[in-house]
């Protein structure tokens, strides 16, 4: 009796300290790296090339380029197909070989885009520019922003039916709509009801970028007013242009983006793809009775602040926001309609088996 009593308070023992040891563990060896690295790029006892990821993307880029599709929308008669030619110091609204620079620009009638590959220090960049009919011409100008926001949204599916796929491409064709140039006539005066609705429908769906068509047509103290009326009249009317607000990163970007939306927007431009010569210059420019407006002159117009805003400064960023932000809103709604994927249609299975 006395040896099993014995056995059973040991056991009972060990089950006391089994448990004890569960409920206090044994503390565990601090890590001989820190958690959380302080003062790293003093303690580097050498050079490791963590720098070079910036020179491998770029090598990267370089080979296999890289999308950027801007679309022009405004009233006929604005230059739209011009200004987007002065954009890119090239043919680009027109791909037909029988077009040149002396013949006046033929009027659009249709919604068209129009790729073409430009090339400078190496890099490559495949530009689509989407030309649209001038709007606003017609007796009954109702609803005449759904056939642009249709295509804008044609795109957003295309590329989803793309990502949808068992068997994906390497690299998605990406068609949708970058940026979003909406041409405001210089009227002096204030923005027209049909303007205000249709930047106020496409503003959900693309990157608004407002320009003031023709400013060479306004005095100084004109264009300044016109642009602080227009600013104004966007935001009563709750229209949001690029750069949206709620979209910047950091202090960096609202400070920068701040100046943009206050001072810039929207930008007062001239466009023309003739070229003059001027104090021994060969620039761009109108040619008018009191002398030649240069494109490329901030006293003159301010194309330069735009060129430098899509093109130099703001170009990836648009890109970004429009697949974080307008291609994500467009799928999650796509998504949510119809209960999951979007249907497969006898395209879909097309591309399925040409893709296998």
């Amino acid at each position: 009796m006395t040896w099993i009593f014995g056995s059973t308070k040991g056991s009972a023992d060990n089950k006391i300290e089994a448990a004890m040891s569960e409920l206090v563990p044994e503390p565990r060896q601090k890590p001989a790296v820190p958690m959380k690295p302080v003062g790293i790029n003093s303690n580097l006892l050498g050079y490791i090339g963590i720098d070079t990821i910036i020179e491998q993307m770029r090598k990267k880029t370089m080979k296999t380029g890289f999308d950027f599709n801007i679309m022009v929308v405004g009233q006929s008669g604005l230059g739209k197909s011009t200004l987007v030619n002065t954009l890119f110091k090239s043919q680009v609204s027109r791909k037909s070989s029988g077009w040149n620079r002396e013949e006046k620009i033929p009027k659009t009638v249709e919604i068209k885009a129009i790729g073409h590959v430009i090339e400078e220090g190496g890099v490559k960049m495949k530009l689509t520019v989407i030309d649209t009919p001038g709007f606003g011409d017609q007796i009954n100008n109702e609803n005449c922003w759904e056939p642009i926001e249709k295509y804008i949204n044609e795109q957003y599916e295309k590329f989803l039916k793309e990502e949808v796929n068992i068997a994906r491409k390497k690299r998605i064709p990406d068609t949708r709509v970058h940026c979003c140039l909406y041409f405001i006539s210089p009227t002096g005066h204030s923005l027209r009801p049909l303007d205000l609705e249709f930047m106020k429908h496409l503003s959900k769906v693309v990157n608004i970028i407002p320009v003031i068509a023709k400013a060479d047509t306004m005095t100084l103290e004109e264009k300044t007013e016109f642009k602080q009326r227009v600013r104004k009249e966007l935001e009563v009317n709750g229209i949001e242009f690029y750069p949206q607000k709620e979209f910047d990163e950091d202090l960096e970007d609202k400070t920068e983006n701040d100046k943009i939306r206050q001072e810039s927007m929207p930008f007062a431009v001239v466009g023309s793809d003739k070229e003059y010569q001027v104090n021994g210059k060969r620039i761009l420019g109108r040619k008018t009775p009191w002398g030649v407006i240069e494109v490329e002159n901030l006293n003159h117009c301010e194309f330069a602040l735009l060129r430098d805003f899509v093109i130099r400064t703001h170009l990836q960023d648009l890109k970004e926001v429009t697949h974080n932000i307008h291609y994500e809103t467009y799928r999650a709604k796509r998504l949510n309609d119809n209960g999951g994927l979007p249907p497969v249609t006898a395209e879909t299975e097309e591309n399925h088996e040409s893709n296998l």
